[in-house]
């Protein structure tokens, strides 16, 4: 009989095969020889059992494995059991390397698509997923990043925070949402939280006042792109309140023409220019508003946080009486996160580049319709072959308190009897592995190679 399954403690005794799949009769090849709960050896059969397992896919087809599986008695303690075989997990009605299967898999794609090809319900797919995932979270430990970011994106109909790594590109959480407790509840949990020396961040005030109370030692960088951007936001207003006294066609046409007032003056191209100028040029509120906007903008090419400074507040002093309405928001924003705004100038670190993993989430959330949030998450963090990771050697003292550690916990009696093993005969560890987190621009490329 060929042995289809490849598995070390079945013995397969016969294969049915149809167009859906094998049925693949087998049986343990290695009886217990003690009693699972007191190891006395003195047990004896107690009837049996047939039991399906499910199996990995073999050329395409489904696997079930029909085991005739013994049960056995013991005669100390009475204790009724089932033979164990290692092949089959210990939690569900399938083989340990389909429940490793469906782990991994369940990660990279969806749990629709698993299910139809290993046969297993849908719902089971989700618990071992969700197990999985509960295990990875003890299991990975994310260095505590230098330089953190704190930014958040909207997905499954509501907002989540994001904390990346912006000093090596990377996320490390993704939480259930962006309120004071569930940011102060993470950063409470954060090992080394004095690692921490920067936080990159929006106008959010739930952000700012978390940062302050667990981490008070760090700097608060508000993110200039979150900004600059309101520049624009005041430049769009001004160009619908002038787009009301316009011509229907005129409408048309200055929606259209709208990307040449928000884009910087130095990157128009010369058709770009033509337009431009023609709008400011017959408008002067627009052109007043685009001429604030970009000056705006200049204060971000300061070579210092003074220079900074007093180009803010000339800026302001220079704003058309016309035009208070529209920049108001901008002023208030920047007076009233005045000191973190300009720590940019100190400390020019930015959030810019997750704008790529917000990008990503989001697609991934429009794939994988259906998905929990949690589940999204997990994708996310812990995907295989997503970490960025750095091998650092240990040094001898540490390696030194990790051998005297685990002599430790062996106790006295091994000690006794073991009294050759020591320091110096014991294989240390050589190397640390350090985990900076899911790095951003592998998961876009195994989102663009639909591998994610």
């Amino acid at each position: 009989m060929s042995d289809l399954l490849h598995l070390f403690h079945l013995a397969v005794q016969n294969i049915h095969e149809d167009e859906h799949g094998y049925l693949v009769e087998a049986s343990n090849r290695t009886p217990p020889e003690t009693c699972g709960k007191c190891r006395s050896p003195d047990i004896r059969k107690f009837g049996s059992r047939q039991q399906l397992y499910n199996d990995t896919p073999i050329h395409g087809k489904q696997v079930t494995i029909q085991v005739n599986r013994q049960r056995y008695q013991c005669k100390l303690c009475k204790k009724v059991f089932h033979e164990p075989i290692h092949d089959l997990s210990s939690d569900r009605l399938v083989t340990q390397r389909l429940h490793d299967y469906v782990e991994k898999g369940s990660l990279k794609r969806t749990f629709t698509d698993v299910a139809a090809e290993t046969g297993l319900d849908e719902k089971t797919i989700r618990n071992i997923f969700r197990d999985y995932v509960q295990r990875l979270a003890t299991e990975v430990k994310f260095d505590t990043p230098r330089w953190m970011g704190v930014d958040e994106i909207h997905i499954i109909k509501k907002p989540r925070a994001v904390i990346t790594n912006i000093e090596k590109n990377t996320v490390v959480e993704l939480l259930p949402n962006r309120n004071k407790k569930s940011i102060l509840a993470y950063f409470a949990g954060i090992k080394d939280p004095h690692t921490i020396r920067y936080v990159a961040t929006d106008m959010w005030r739930p952000y700012r006042e978390a940062v302050y109370e667990q981490f008070p030692h760090a700097k608060v960088v508000v993110d200039k792109f979150h900004v600059v951007k309101m520049a624009n936001e005041a430049m769009e207003a001004v160009r619908k309140a002038v787009r009301k006294e316009l011509t229907d066609r005129q409408r048309r046409t200055l929606m259209h023409d709208r990307f040449v007032l928000l884009k910087r003056l130095h990157d128009l191209t010369d058709q770009e220019y033509l337009k431009f100028s023609g709008w400011v040029r017959n408008y002067p509120l627009l052109g007043a508003a685009h001429a604030l906007k970009e000056g705006f903008y200049a204060i971000w090419d300061s070579t210092s946080r003074k220079e900074a400074e007093a180009d803010y507040a000339r800026w302001k002093d220079d704003i058309p009486e016309e035009l208070v309405p529209y920049f108001s928001d901008l002023v208030r924003a920047t007076d009233n996160w005045h000191k973190e705004i300009f720590n940019y100038f100190d400390h020019p670190i930015t959030n810019a580049y997750t704008e790529s993993l917000n990008n990503l989430i989001r697609v991934m959330n429009r794939i994988g319709r259906g998905y929990s949030f949690d589940a999204l998450r997990a994708k996310i963090l812990f995907t295989e072959g997503v970490h960025r990771v750095k091998r650092k050697r240990k040094s001898t003292s540490a390696r030194r308190q990790e051998a005297t550690a685990s002599l430790d916990g062996m106790g006295d009696s091994f000690m006794i009897n073991r009294g050759f093993y020591n320091l110096a005969t014991r294989p240390p560890e050589e190397e640390e592995m350090i985990n900076y987190g899911a790095a951003i621009s592998t998961l876009v490329e195994l989102l663009e190679n639909d591998e994610l």
